[in-house]
């Protein structure tokens, strides 16, 4: 192919992580390099409605809260007695902004392109780019193009969304107050990560899902463990049961939200926030015009190295499907550059790590029982909790744990999963090990820092080892 008959080598639609990445590989291979990008800051979801300030939300939460210090001064403490969203909000606009910027300069220095204006498909090779506010459009045409348009948050055209009283997760951050009481229709990852922060802060929270069992995909022992600690800050779990109808209504306390079970339960709740997934956002770029052609949620279909059924346009992100986690997205991205420019691609996807950032937050990485038990797998486990670790007492989090999963005969490391603070960080260190096929006598042999959370590997190597030896 020749790339000079192109205006650019490489045309990114959208500037959330893969797009970002994918953009910015391109340019370090000297490749002209655009990322497209119809609002008029960068970061796409990520970092203007979804996992920064979410993240940023729930720190502040559990600053704010005192929550990581109740199990040494009561579960009475507190540092703000009378939290108002402002408060939350405050530190959650100070990350973004920063975050846009930085993520905006890493662009600019890379050398890419950077267009605000709304992308369509013309033909394969050519994108049609329609500026805002009556700036015309403009046809380039681009050797390799990589749709990372990301999601929108699922909507049902019965739910009477307003934005106040019934709201999606793209709503959070523009909501008024905060409420006593909170409905959560859909217990995905963005559910349980909203419930478990609101939870914190004292709202009672109610959990409504169609399915009867919490993040099928999660190790179940990890499951419970986090179901006990939003149990015991008081979140109610309807689980199995699916929603008819959401009303608003008016009551003598003010302006409520009805909820209508198909079971026949109802719930009367101050806000509903509704969660069900999320659809591609993919609507507007004409696929049809490239030979393309999404899914009823909106999602494109990819071959392992991000090509879809059109081999120089690449899909990466959320708007490919699970696990919908912008580490992935990131590197998703970065892939499908290297693949177009025939640079050398080495990926582990079935060790990408998932962080799920619920109150406690959970982490894993690797296979958990159920799926080494469906694939006649023999293994066995070794577990440590925090509460035996010096370092679990000091920052008073007695109640989390990680779980080692091996091979039964060649003790190969198969699979880490953890609960509580630092889970995210802590499954890292067995990622490594796995990567390079280590065996679970590593944590035994090797010394770590004291007091740290990553004693939990040598403690829980020797409890599984014991295990095999009892």
């Amino acid at each position: 192919m020749d790339l000079a008959q192109f205006d650019y080598d490489m045309l990114v639609i959208g500037s959330g992580p893969a797009g970002k990445n994918a953009a910015i590989q391109s340019a370090k291979f000297d490749k002209r390099a655009v990322v497209v990008e119809k609002s008029d800051v960068v970061g796409g979801v990520m970092l203007n409605t979804g996992t920064i300030p979410s993240k940023t939300l729930r720190e502040a939460a559990l600053y704010l809260t005192g929550y990581r210090e109740r199990a040494v001064y009561g579960e009475s403490y507190t540092v703000k007695q009378d939290i108002r969203i402002e408060d939350l909000l405050q530190r959650t606009g100070h990350v973004m902004e920063n975050e846009i910027d930085v993520w905006r300069h890493q662009l600019l220095r890379n050398r890419v392109e950077l267009l605000t204006a709304e992308a369509s498909f013309v033909d394969p090779h050519t994108v049609r780019l329609s500026f805002p506010s009556g700036g015309g459009y403009r046809d380039v045409t681009a050797a390799n193009i990589l749709i990372a348009t990301g999601t929108y948050a699922t909507k049902v055209g019965t739910i009477p969304f307003d934005r106040r009283r019934v709201l999606l997760s793209d709503d959070i951050l523009n909501m008024d107050e905060l409420p006593r009481t909170l409905t959560v229709v859909g217990a995905g990852v963005i559910g349980l990560e909203y419930a478990s922060v609101f939870a914190t802060l004292g709202v009672r929270v109610t959990l409504v899902d169609k399915l009867p069992q919490l993040l099928p995909f999660m190790d179940t022992e990890i499951v419970d463990a986090l179901v006990y600690h939003l149990r015991r800050y008081r979140v109610t779990m309807w689980l199995g049961e699916e929603v008819s109808s959401i009303e608003p209504v008016v009551e003598e306390r003010g302006e409520r939200v009805k909820i209508h079970l198909k079971s026949g339960k109802q719930i009367v709740t101050e806000k509903a926030l509704y969660s069900i997934g999320r659809t591609g956002a993919t609507r507007s770029l004409n696929l049809s015009a490239a030979g393309l052609k999404a899914d009823l949620r909106g999602r494109l279909k990819v071959n392992s190295n991000y090509q879809t059924s059109v081999p120089h346009v690449y899909a990466a992100g959320d708007v490919i499907g699970f696990p919908r986690l912008a580490s992935t997205s990131a590197e998703q991205g970065r892939l499908a550059a290297r693949h177009a420019f025939n640079a050398s691609v080495k990926a582990i996807p079935e060790l990408f790590p998932f962080g799920i950032f619920t109150i406690p937050e959970m982490s894993m990485v690797g296979r958990n029982e159920q799926q080494l038990t469906e694939e006649g797998v023999p293994y066995e486990v070794g577990k440590a909790q925090y509460r035996e670790i010096a370092r679990g007492q000091i920052i008073g989090d007695s109640t989390g744990m990680l779980k080692l999963i091996f091979h039964l005969e060649n003790r190969k490391l198969l699979g880490v999963h953890a609960l509580g603070e630092d889970a995210s960080e802590l499954v890292h260190i067995g990622q490594a090990v796995m990567a390079f096929g280590g065996q679970i006598d590593y944590f035994i042999d090797t010394v770590f820092n004291y007091p740290t959370l990553a004693e939990c590997y040598k403690t829980a190597a020797l409890d599984g080892i014991g295990r095999l030896n009892a």
